[in-house]
């Protein structure tokens, strides 16, 4: 534990701008992987497969694609748009897959039923913005639904808390059942960061609970499969440094993890807030970590005291007692200072707790309720947006980062990181029509809700209205005799 307060020093004090170059250096030198014939991506392109893709530019590297070998039906083949992620002492630590498409239900089971899957990560909703980003997987609660030659029964669904539904499902194939756990977190954005980081490190502590000691994969899927489950995927890596004690301030760098997930799946932690974002939830890691392991130290000193030889009337408490209260104190961080609609000061919006004034934050987004589940409504309810700030500062550089196949030309290495460079956050809202994205959005509704903030020209601010009934004519009010 002697190097983590170090490290936590230098998270908080990261300045923007040093955020800003890193995520340049990520996306310079994943460009540069387009061209190393290393990172083919010659399955996902072919004919047969391009209708498995949820998104034509999101294909799995050749190398490190997840193959399926199960084998249910003549037409069936060995590619799925999955990629294998290593972990700290795992080469197949995690599985990153798109949300499987009407097409590929059936692969995404025989995935799952090959490797053994004991826990699923979805860390998106089935119908987003107006689009649809993954397809219903499992059966309603205490239903059963066949997928090709898997049959799932979902034995029931928990809400923990309003951002998570855990759900419980038994798989059948050939006469043999397994157990799978599927958790979907609900308060992500697509392309965007959840309001604090502490519902994502509690949803990933329940994760670990459940996996356990197996040592099959962990499934984590969003819709591509890459900017929401990159961000937990680097967030897990981390946690598994700092419980196997291999972290250090020396060479521990979050750029060169996402680099790493980067050379196993395309574009994974797609945009620069989500970037931010994990050295955010990293901080807040490391914070729980030191006071825990402050609070397990103060319990030991406090044991090692000779008990008072002046007898009280208090009733003694049992050792499970006592060693359960000081569970619950030790986990009391985890809910102070969590409130439900924070303030606009509070750090936990900000990298490294620098000032507000100095970044910007991306722009609001929604999402819309499924037709079909219109009558789940406390599930799909919409995630509560954050407020705009009113100073934006424009930056050249894209805010979606994209993969398109890879050609096969060998190509240069980018140039090495300047400590020179000046780089500012852009807001989604700023982001020309020319910047790439992997997908298309339409907006329902042109946001006003700027036209009057302040310092703003004004131009075309409406008339207030009036607060209150306004005072009737004197007559009004006469009494007829």
């Amino acid at each position: 534990m002697e190097p983590l307060p170090s490290l936590l020093s230098t998270l908080k004090t990261v300045d923007p701008g040093t955020l800003d170059q890193e995520y340049s250096v990520v996306r310079s030198q994943t460009s540069a992987l387009k061209k190393d014939p290393s990172f083919s991506t010659e399955s996902g392109a072919l004919k047969e497969n391009i209708k498995k893709n949820r998104y034509k530019d999101i294909l799995p590297y050749d190398q490190s694609r997840v193959v399926l070998s199960l084998l249910t039906a003549d037409s069936d083949s060995d590619y799925i748009n999955a990629s294998f992620i290593k972990g700290v002492s795992s080469d197949k630590r995690y599985i990153a897959s798109q949300g499987p498409l009407s097409s590929t239900l059936t692969d995404f089971w025989r995935m799952i039923w090959q490797y053994d899957v004991k826990v699923i990560v979805m860390a998106c909703r089935k119908v987003e913005m107006g689009k649809k980003k993954c397809e219903c997987y499992w059966s309603a609660p205490h239903q059963s639904d066949a997928f090709g030659p898997f049959t799932v029964h979902n034995q029931g669904e928990t809400r923990p808390n309003e951002d998570v539904v855990v759900r419980e499902l038994s798989v059948s194939y050939q006469q043999v059942s397994r157990s799978v756990t599927q958790y979907q977190f609900l308060s992500w954005p697509d392309h965007d960061v959840p309001h604090e980081a502490a519902g994502v490190l509690d949803l990933l502590e329940r994760v670990r609970n459940s996996q356990g000691t197996h040592t099959s994969p962990l499934l984590i899927h969003c819709s591509a499969g890459c900017g929401r489950t990159g961000v937990i995927c680097a967030l897990d890596y981390i946690h598994d440094l700092l419980v196997t004690e291999r972290i250090n301030t020396t060479d521990f760098s979050i750029m060169q993890i996402v680099l790493e997930l980067r050379r196993q799946r395309p574009s994974a932690v797609q945009t620069k807030e989500q970037y931010q974002f994990i050295y955010t939830a990293a901080t807040c890691m490391l914070e729980r970590v030191l006071q825990s392991a402050g609070s397990c130290q103060l319990y030991n000193n406090l044991s090692q005291l000779k008990t008072p030889e002046k007898k009280t009337t208090r009733t003694p408490l049992s050792s499970s007692k006592r060693a359960s209260q000081q569970a619950d104190m030790s986990d009391t961080y985890a809910v102070v200072n969590k409130s439900k609609h924070p303030p606009p000061s509070d750090p936990a919006y900000s990298v490294a707790a620098t000032p507000r004034s100095s970044r910007s934050l991306p722009s609001t987004h929604h999402y819309d309720n499924d037709v079909a589940g219109a009558s789940a409504a406390p599930v799909y309810s919409t995630v509560r947006p954050r407020a705009k700030p009113h100073n934006l500062t424009l930056s050249a550089m894209p805010i979606y980062d994209t993969a398109t196949p890879t050609n096969h030309m060998l190509g240069e290495r980018p140039p090495s990181l300047s400590n020179n460079g000046d780089y500012h956050l852009l807001p989604a809202d700023h982001v020309s029509p020319a910047d790439d994205d992997y997908e298309d959005f339409s907006s329902s509704a042109t946001d006003t809700s700027g036209l009057c903030s302040p310092g703003g020209i004004g131009f075309n601010c409406r008339v207030q209205k009036p607060r209150g009934p306004r005072d009737p004519p004197a007559e009004w009010s006469r009494l007829e005799r």
